[in-house]
């Protein structure tokens, strides 16, 4: 990764309006200086060297509108701009859009795409909608889903809209349905999973996530769609947003997801894998939310993707319960 020490040589000051309050400043920053490394914007946040009305600030400081924002000289990397895989079409992602107005975006995410670019992921979806809405000035991830889940995701093209929308998963009115499998005959027709979820990192980075009573409440309501002697189809619906919480939550009822990675059960995982499923099998299915400009109610429904639905196909007839 190349220096240029010539792109930000002298201090700037930033005028915050409307659009840009209630922003973090970390967040904020990370925006006004592409190529700045993350660690590097903490470095002059803890220093003192971003003022805000001449004040020390902390990276959580939200902003306001008037605020005046001093910028110390700092250096870019030069990076590679994002550029779609070699075998991904525009009209692929294009094709998976569902809902679009002025205001957002909602799409069905591909599984194995990420929702944003990072360490050894050069363009994630946001990137390539950007790629694809080259007239649209703004456009932010609402909430996230992991690599290997597919379904409903949000977008926003407006800063006020972003922060409508994540009023809206703060103050849970938000509803978001999922489908997944799990690994053997889950007995029950429905249950309610109430188990605090505790994150940690690790020194490798990565995140552990698992029950703890320690940890912030979480609950999911899981119902049977169908059984088989070693699957279960369920709907699950998440009350509480918590990282990996339906996979973390499924793993603690005794039936992880199929395909999960890191919470499923490896000798399941293979048996899917030899019958035709090579990923994770959770998908958004759903997502009901009030509009952010009108308050009318959206409902979103995202059919299963193929893949998914053909290999419960190959289970009909298999031991079904």
């Amino acid at each position: 990764m190349e220096i240029n020490n010539n792109s930000r040589t002298r201090v700037t000051y930033i005028s915050i309006g409307e659009d840009r309050a209630g922003q973090r400043i970390d967040n904020f920053l990370f925006c006004q200086l592409k190529g700045v490394p993350k660690k590097h914007i903490y470095r002059i946040l803890r220093r003192g060297e971003v003022r805000v009305n001449s004040k020390r600030i902390r990276p959580f400081y939200r902003l306001i509108s008037g605020d005046s924002i001093r910028v110390p000289p700092v250096q870019t990397a030069t990076i590679k701009p994002a550029v779609l895989a070699d075998n991904f079409k525009p009209g692929d992602l294009e094709n998976r859009i569902l809902y679009e107005d002025k205001f957002i975006i909602a799409i069905n995410k591909p599984a194995g795409m990420p929702v944003h670019g990072g360490t050894g992921q050069r363009c994630g979806l946001i990137e390539a909608l950007r790629l694809l809405r080259t007239n649209t000035a703004y456009l932010e991830l609402v909430h996230r889903l992991d690599l290997e889940t597919s379904g409903c995701l949000l977008i926003a093209k407006r800063r006020s809209v972003l922060r409508t929308l994540h009023e809206q998963f703060r103050s849970n009115t938000i509803r978001k349905r999922y489908q997944a499998l799990l690994a053997g005959c889950w007995q029950k027709q429905k249950q309610r999973v109430d188990a605090p979820i505790r994150k940690q990192r690790l020194a490798d980075g990565s995140r552990k996530v698992y029950v703890s009573s320690d940890g912030k409440q979480a609950t999911t309501e899981i119902r049977c769609i169908q059984r088989w002697n070693h699957y279960t189809h369920v709907e699950c619906q998440p009350l509480t947003g918590r990282t990996h919480q339906i996979r973390v939550h499924s793993q603690f009822i005794g039936h992880p997801i199929i395909g999960d990675q890191r919470y499923g059960l490896s000798n399941a995982n293979k048996l899917a894998r030899a019958g035709g499923l090579n990923r994770q099998f959770l998908h958004a299915t759903s997502l009901c939310f009030k509009h952010p400009e009108n308050g009318e109610i959206i409902s979103l429904d995202s059919s299963l993707d193929a893949d998914l639905t053909t290999f419960l196909s190959t289970l009909d007839g298999k031991g079904r319960n």
